[in-house]
């Protein structure tokens, strides 16, 4: 049976992730061409389409970094595919080069760029709008607030781009790409047809001469999308009134909330903006006429709120304009602030903003490396050689959660790739010892080029390259360096200790980290040289051998009475399946992966056969 998101009905209703009915969005409009770097909350769209390709009519890869992902599919727009690139929001930083340019060149075939946001840093190093990226490039943006809008801005976008030859930003957060709602479905359009590419070099080829026209060219087309935003259906007005709320994205969905609470639904004017770049400035000037204040609600940056204030001031409008001199600029939202800014803008109290402040007296969760995780031991090697001498630089990934104590193998960190480069160049400044991490992903995503230069100016570092045989952090995405196999035809594997003696290094040793004395000798062995050294350490992550390769763990770990808590194996390891009961170490066997790295580091911790 095909799955349902490729094969509903007009009238049909699905409940889906946000992220799936971006799928369906895409379906609906024909999508051809599909690639991605994955990252959260972005991942499950991408997901969705690699495990739906065999079924589905379109392109799918994963490509090796965000920047590639958006070239490829912006050489497939250029040939007339309508296209759908995917990444999270520090991914547009990677991709930014391509992501000018194609405003320029124009998208012929559609383009659209997911760009998922993620205000409250859920899983990301900081919180910036991306927003600003599409008013820099001159994109238009649509931001949904439902799953209901995820899949038909989705559609509308693609078909806007390909209509008009602009590139769209579809920009979500993570409250959206997660939630789950009904989402009713349209009619599957038969993929789009590609016409190939027709040449013109003084549209596609920005140099110079042909760029400034370009510009002029993007700046027309600027206005011309301003008005498909000014008749959209994604900006409506609602209630009445002389107070108003202007509300886009997630901010949406909390206002319809903190109206109801407050019993304030129709006693305030709101403009509800889903197409919000280019701002549909005659829209937004009728609204505000009349108001004696509005407030502008989005998460994270004062765009709107900067952009209305400028217009309320060329078109001489005698009202207050409120947004983050009350609301907050960091972090998320929810129903609670938008209720007590709602209070505060009729007269009913002052804002305290007391729904941002975090609950008290909460048990932390720090996360933490999975139990059996083979970065565990690749660490705990690396303090019993190194200890506090060595600086740790640190990357992207899972194991970044190696800054965690006792490991504390996580000095510095800066974007993906940086362990390298950053690590390299704070060798050559200080001449202390730096010590690299870098999982496999993230080797092949920006790690290369570092080591290139690395070897190119005669750097003094040793990296470790954490190949743990899939893009963990994500959700077990494939990478160059997988094995092919449980991934069908059309994929070819990538040796990373090939490219690493490509690249010029010759000092390479390879281990298996669960071997705890090979991994010791192999550190010690490297920290003795100097210049760039590479250690990989290769054993697959224990949950993707157990969901991909069905390899389920034969023994178990087990404490013998007599144990010595002097032994520091607890203390020193830490893994997640031990615990400490009445003095007393144990292991939790529904824990235990079977790694068998604390029976390696303690006489009095053995094995034993699972369920025995």
């Amino acid at each position: 049976m095909p799955h349902p998101i490729l094969a509903a009905k007009p009238g049909e209703t699905l409940l889906l992730l946000g992220n799936e009915a971006i799928v369906r969005g895409a379906v609906e409009a024909g999508i051809n061409f599909v690639s991605c770097y994955p990252g959260t909350p972005s991942s499950e769209v991408p997901d969705t389409f690699f495990r739906l390709a065999p079924e589905g009519e379109y392109t799918f890869e994963y490509s090796v970094n965000e920047k590639v992902a958006l070239e490829v599919a912006g050489g497939a727009t250029l040939g007339g595919a309508l296209c759908l690139c995917t990444m999270k929001h520090v991914g547009v930083n990677v991709a930014a080069d391509p992501f000018m340019t194609l405003a320029y060149t124009g998208t012929p075939g559609g383009l659209v760029l997911l760009s998922a946001d993620d205000p409250g840093c859920h899983s990301s190093q900081n919180e910036q709008d991306n927003r600003y990226y599409a008013r820099l490039a001159g994109m238009p943006v649509f931001e949904p607030s439902t799953a209901q809008e995820c899949k038909d801005m989705t559609r509308d976008a693609l078909l806007l781009s390909r209509e008009t030859g602009s590139p769209v930003l579809l920009r979500t957060t993570t409250r959206v790409n997660h939630l789950r709602g009904p989402v009713e479905c349209g009619p599957v359009s038969a993929p789009q047809e590609i016409k190939g590419f027709s040449k013109n070099p003084a549209q596609f080829v920005p140099i110079p001469a042909f760029a400034r026209s370009m510009h002029d060219r993007l700046l027309d087309r600027i206005e011309v999308l301003r008005g498909h935003a000014e008749h959209s259906v994604f900006n409506a007005v609602s209630g009445e009134g002389r107070i108003g709320v202007v509300a886009t994205g997630i901010s949406r969905a909390y206002l319809h909330d903190a109206l109801l609470d407050c019993g304030l639904e129709g006693q305030i004017r709101v403009l509800e903006l889903g197409f919000t770049a280019p701002l549909p400035e005659a829209k937004v000037v009728e609204f505000l006429t009349g108001l004696d204040k509005v407030l502008v609600a989005e998460e994270l940056e004062p765009i709107l709120e900067n952009e209305i204030r400028v217009l309320a001031q060329k078109n001489n409008l005698p009202l207050t304009v409120l947004g983050k001199d009350i609301l907050p600029r960091q972090g998320e939202f929810n129903t609670g602030v938008l209720a007590e800014a709602l209070q505060h803008l009729s007269g009913q109290g002052d804002f305290q903003c007391v729904s941002c402040e975090p609950a008290e007296g909460l048990p932390m969760r720090p996360p933490n490396l999975c139990a059996g995780c083979p970065h565990r031991a690749a660490y705990y090697a690396a303090r019993q050689v190194f200890g506090d001498d060595a600086i740790y630089s640190s990357d992207i990934g899972c194991y970044t959660l190696g800054i965690v104590p006792p490991l504390a193998c996580a000095d510095f960190l800066l974007c993906m790739g940086s362990s390298v480069s950053a690590g390299s160049g704070l060798s050559k400044a200080t001449k202390q010892t730096v010590v690299g991490f870098i999982g496999d992903s993230t080797f092949f995503h920006s790690g290369v080029t570092g080591l290139i230069n690395a070897v190119h100016n005669n750097h003094d570092l040793l990296l470790v390259v954490l190949d743990n045989r899939t893009t963990a952090m994500t959700g077990h995405q494939p990478n160059p360096g997988v094995d092919p196999e449980p991934l069908g035809d059309d994929v070819a594997q990538v040796d990373i200790e090939s490219i690493c003696r490509g690249c010029g290094v010759d000092a390479i040793r390879k281990v298996n980290p669960l071997n705890v004395s090979k991994t010791l000798d192999a550190y010690t062995e490297l920290r003795g040289m100097k210049g760039v050294r590479v250690l990989i350490t290769e054993e697959p992550c224990p949950l993707f051998a157990r969901r991909v390769y069905r390899k389920k763990p034969k023994m178990t770990a087990y404490v013998e009475d007599g144990y010595d808590m002097a032994e520091g194996v607890l203390e020193k390891l830490a893994c997640p399946a031990f615990r400490l009961c009445d003095g007393k170490m144990e292991i939790d066997e529904l824990m235990c992966n079977g790694c068998m790295v604390c029976v390696q580091l303690s006489d009095n911790i053995k094995a034993r056969k699972r369920g025995a």
